[in-house]
C-alpha cells in the first residue's frame, strides 16, 4: 500500500463517514519543510462538516492515530503531521524495488487492453523537421507510459501521403525536376521543388490549375501520376525510418491517408443511413449546432472528401481492427476544433467507443517566436540537429573521459537523449523556442544530467562489486538517505499522473528531482565506508539506478552505465 493511502486509511478509522478514504487521500499534502514531517492532513474540510475548530480537530486526531510504520503523529496548528519510521520504511521500500527491478512502478489498470496512439505522422516528400519532433517524442513516451500501466500500445504513424500538395509536387517535378538529382538526394530536392512551386505560382497562377489537374489524375489512378506518388512515398519512408532508428522509435502501422481512400464511401453511406448528412452550399455536412460548433464538413461541393471524412473512416477501421479501449491522437493544438467535430460526429453515429477518443494537443516549436513553415522553406532539419548533438556529446566525452569504451555509442545516446529530454521536460501545451545551444546544454534540467547521475551511481556499484561487497536492503535513517527514499517512493505516483494527464513532463520532472536528491546524497555520504550500514547504502544506490533507468526508458532515452 502507498504510504499516503495508508495514512488516509488510519485517519478514516477516527473520522468515521465524514470523508471517504479517497477524499482523505486527495486532501493529504506533502509538507513544505522536512521538519514538518512526511505527510500532512489539513483539517479545514472536517471543520466545516463537524463545525469545530480545525486546530482542535488536529489535536484530537494526533492523540489517537497509531501505526507500526509511523514514528510519530504531531498536531501543527490545523494540520496533522505524520512522521514515518525511517528504518522500517526505507528497508521495506528498497526490498520492494530490488525485487521488482524494472517492473517497480507498474500500474495495473490496463489488463492488457489495447490503446491506439496516432503520432508523428509527417507529410511524405517533405523533410523531417524540428516541427515533427514534438508529436514524435510525446507520442512515443505516451506509448511507453500506457504499457507501464498494463495496456498494449498500438503505435500508428498516420502518414500525410495524400492531398493537393502531391499535385503541386508532381507539377514542380514535371517542370523543373531532374530524376538523377532526386534519386541521389531525394528529400532536399523534393523540398526545393515544393518551395519553387509556391514561389513561381505567385507570378503564374495557372500552375495551381495544373497542380489540381495532376491531383485529379492521381485520384483517378492514372499510371504516371500514381508511379510518381509511389516513388515519392518510398524515398520518404526510407528517410523517416533512418531518423526513427536514430531516435529509437518504432511503429506498428504506417497506414496513412491514402490507405483510407477506398473506405471513405462507406463512412459517407453510414452518415446518410443515420440521417446525419445535411446540404450546405452544395457541400455535405454533419451539423453540430447543439454543441455551438461549426458543422463537420464531410464532402465538398465537387464531391471531394476531407480530413474529417478520412479521420472518421480511420477511427472506424481502428476500432474494428484493434478494439481499442482508448484512442489517442497526439496532434498539435491548432487541430482541437477538428477533433472535437470528429469525436462528436462519431458519438452522433451512436458508436459508444467515441467517448474513449482523446486528442492530446501540444504547443509549437518556434523559431524567433514564429512557427516553422515548410512551404516557405523555413525549416530546421531534425537530422542535422541530431548530428550536431552527437558531435557535441562526442567532444565532451573526448575532453572529460577519453578512455571511455563504446565512445561513439555513448555519444549517440547522450546527444539523442539531450534532444528528447529538452522537449519532454516542458509541459506539452507550452510552446518551445528552438535553440540548439539550449537544447544541447549538459547542466541543469537536461537529459545528460540525468544520464550522468545514472552512470555515477553505476560506477559506485561497479567499485563495490570489485571489492565483492553485496547490496542488502538494510534500513537507513539519515536525512540524505531519507530524501532519496521519499523520492523513490514517489515513482508509481508520477507514472499514474503522467498517464491520467497524458503528460510525459511528469516523468521528466521526476527523474530530474531524483537525480538532484541522489547527487546531494552522493556529495554528503561516503557510500563505501565500511560500517554496518554500507550494504543498505549500496542497496539505495542500486534502487536509484533501477528507477532512473526505467524513468529514462519511459521517456525514450537510454541510460549509459559510464560516461
Amino acid at each position: 500500500m502507498e504510504l499516503k493511502q495508508l495514512y488516509a486509511h488510519e485517519l478514516s478509522k477516527h473520522i468515521g463517514e465524514s470523508l471517504t478514504v479517497t477524499e482523505l487521500e486527495e486532501l493529504i499534502e506533502k509538507p513544505k519543510y522536512a521538519k514538518q514531517g512526511d505527510l500532512a492532513f489539513p483539517c479545514f474540510a472536517l471543520a466545516k462538516i463537524k463545525r469545530q475548530s480545525p486546530v482542535e480537530i488536529a489535536k484530537g486526531l494526533a492523540q489517537v492515530i497509531h501505526h507500526t510504520l509511523f514514528a510519530k503523529i504531531e498536531a501543527n496548528g490545523p494540520y496533522v503531521n505524520c512522521f514515518f519510521d525511517k528504518h522500517q520504511v526505507s528497508a521495506a521500500w528498497m526490498k520492494q524495488i530490488l525485487l521488482k527491478g524494472n517492473h517497480y512502478g507498474d500500474v495495473q489498470v490496463g489488463n492488457g487492453e489495447q490503446i491506439t496512439i496516432d503520432f508523428s505522422s509527417p507529410n511524405i516528400a517533405k523533410p523531417f523537421s524540428m516541427g515533427h519532433l514534438r508529436s514524435t517524442v510525446i507520442g512515443n513516451a505516451l506509448a511507453n507510459i500506457v504499457e507501464k500501466c498494463g495496456y498494449h500500445a498500438v503505435r500508428i504513424n498516420h502518414l500525410g501521403d495524400w492531398g493537393t500538395q502531391f499535385g503541386k509536387l508532381i507539377t514542380a517535378y514535371k517542370h523543373w525536376g531532374v530524376e538523377e538529382k532526386v534519386r541521389a538526394n531525394p528529400i532536399p530536392e523534393l523540398l526545393k521543388l515544393y518551395v519553387e512551386f509556391h514561389e513561381k505560382a505567385i507570378e503564374s497562377p495557372a500552375l495551381e490549375d495544373e497542380a489540381r489537374a495532376w491531383f485529379k489524375k492521381l485520384e483517378d489512378g492514372e499510371a504516371e501520376a500514381h508511379q510518381l506518388w509511389e516513388w515519392f512515398r518510398d524515398v520518404s519512408l526510407q528517410e523517416f525510418n533512418r531518423i526513427y532508428e536514430l531516435l529509437g522509435i518504432h511503429f506498428d502501422s504506417y497506414h496513412g491517408e491514402a490507405f483510407y481512400n477506398d473506405k471513405m464511401e462507406r463512412t459517407v453511406e453510414l452518415l446518410q443511413e443515420k440521417g446525419l448528412l445535411s446540404p450546405s452550399k452544395g457541400a455535405e455536412v454533419v451539423r453540430l449546432d447543439e454543441y455551438d460548433l461549426p458543422p463537420c464538413l464531410i464532402k465538398k461541393s465537387d464531391g471531394a472528401t476531407l480530413y474529417a471524412t478520412r479521420d472518421l473512416t480511420a477511427a472506424r477501421y481502428r476500432q474494428d481492427t484493434y478494439h481499442f479501449a482508448k484512442a489517442i491522437y497526439v496532434v498539435g493544438q491548432e487541430q482541437q476544433l477538428h477533433f472535437r467535430q470528429v469525436f462528436l460526429t462519431l458519438e452522433k453515429m451512436n458508436y459508444p467507443w467515441a467517448k474513449d477518443m482523446v486528442h492530446v494537443p501540444f504547443g509549437f516549436i518556434l523559431k524567433n517566436g514564429k512557427k516553422m513553415s515548410t512551404r516557405k522553406g523555413k525549416v530546421v532539419l531534425l537530422e542535422k540537429v541530431i548530428e550536431e548533438a552527437i558531435e557535441l556529446a562526442a567532444k565532451n566525452i573526448e575532453a572529460k573521459n577519453p578512455t571511455l569504451k563504446n565512445k561513439h555509442e555513448v555519444a549517440k545516446q547522450v546527444g539523442v537523449g539531450a534532444i528528447i529530454f529538452q522537449d519532454l521536460r516542458h509541459e506539452r501545451q507550452n510552446h518551445i523556442e528552438f535553440s540548439l545551444e539550449g537544447m544541447l546544454k549538459f547542466e541543469g534540467m537536461t537529459g545528460p544530467y540525468v544520464q550522468y547521475t545514472h552512470a555515477r551511481a553505476c560506477s559506485i556499484l561497479a567499485n563495490a562489486a570489485a571489492q565483492a561487497i553485496q547490496p542488502s536492503a538494510i534500513g537507513l535513517t539519515d536525512d540524505y538517505s531519507w530524501a532519496v527514499i521519499k523520492q523513490l517512493m514517489a515513482f508509481p505516483n508520477a507514472i499514474e499522473t503522467a498517464f491520467k494527464q497524458f503528460e510525459p513532463s511528469e516523468i521528466a520532472k521526476y527523474v530530474f528531482q531524483l537525480s538532484q536528491e541522489f547527487n546531494k546524497y552522493y556529495n554528503q555520504v561516503k557510500v563505501l565506508q565500511a560500517d554496518e550500514h554500507m550494504q543498505g547504502r549500496l542497496a539505495l544506490v542500486q534502487c536509484v539506478t533501477i528507477v532512473l533507468k526505467e524513468g529514462l526508458r519511459l521517456l525514450g532515452l537510454k541510460a549509459p552505465e559510464s560516461m
